[in-house]
């Protein structure tokens, strides 16, 4: 991505080398908040996340290591995370208005480790996530490097698909959409909640490829850009990650969507640029 000469968003806030122990968080709208939270993030890295339910709730000390000062690269990953918070700021800002909205810009949060949010204690592991109490997007950078080595992805637009997905959610929440989810899965078993779940992501895929379309216009992209995301959409399919970490695959458990729904979402959003074309749901709000 052409990056370097573009604005940075003022929405960021670097909590990154903060450190040393913490009281646990109350949770807005109780224990359920952060389990939701903890099952819908663990998608990413196929991780069983399960460990951390056993203290939710509970009012216990967390400590987070200290941390030495930011590389050369980790700057140049914050600074282009700022960047391409902006770009989706811009996309979502233009989109809102030729529907006569106005789009409010969601927060993004840099940390390492651990950190506070307003839908419970946000850690490393559960990947980058959006919290809809807070409208804030949380990212420790250090997912950047598992992007490479553990998923197969990597490069600056796919890092950007994965913000752009988050972002998604915002989107999501803003339009109402994350409370009709939530009554509908609280109406239907839990096959059918995971069913919708699925599909919330698959739009949050569709929506960053919506904001990829608007990269591409608006001649950011590269060569091979495309391919990054599309390769990174792809390796963090529930399928592949669920064969990665246990050799088997549970189709009943996804939450995210399988590779080849990962990338065809993304790719659908990307080629058409218009985000009504991203209603995975079919009435079934």
């Amino acid at each position: 991505m052409r990056w370097r000469n573009l604005d940075a968003s003022r929405n960021v806030e670097d909590r990154r080398g903060m450190s040393g122990p913490r009281r646990g968080m109350a949770l807005k709208g109780g224990a359920g908040t952060l389990v939701l939270l903890i099952v819908m993030v663990a998608g990413y890295y196929g991780i069983d996340l399960t460990p951390m339910l056993s203290g939710v709730g509970a009012d216990a000390p967390v400590s987070a290591p200290a941390r030495s000062a930011p590389t050369a690269q980790e700057q140049e990953l914050a600074q282009f995370s700022s960047v391409a918070l902006k770009t989706t700021e811009d996309t979502w800002g233009a989109v809102f208005r030729n529907s006569g909205l106005a789009y409010k810009p969601a927060r993004m949060v840099l940390f390492t480790g651990t950190t506070e949010t307003a839908c419970g204690y946000g850690q490393s592991a559960m990947g980058p996530f959006y919290c809809p109490a807070d409208e804030t997007l949380y990212l420790d950078l250090a997912f950047y490097n598992d992007m490479k080595s553990r998923m197969g992805g990597g490069g600056d637009f796919a890092l950007g698909y994965v913000l752009a997905h988050e972002v998604g959610h915002h989107v999501q929440h803003l339009l109402g959409m994350d409370k009709q989810v939530r009554a509908a899965q609280s109406r239907t078993d839990k096959a059918g909640a995971n069913r919708l779940s699925v599909m919330m992501e698959l739009q949050a895929d569709c929506y960053a490829g919506v904001w990829g379309h608007a990269m591409q216009q608006g001649g950011i992209l590269e060569p091979g850009d495309l391919a990054e995301a599309l390769n990174t959409a792809s390796a963090i399919g529930d399928d592949r990650l669920q064969r990665q970490s246990s050799g088997r695959v549970v189709p009943d458990s996804f939450t995210h969507g399988t590779s080849r729904q990962r990338y065809d979402w993304f790719k659908r959003g990307y080629d058409s640029g218009d985000p009504g074309i991203c209603d995975t749901f079919g009435g079934q709000r």
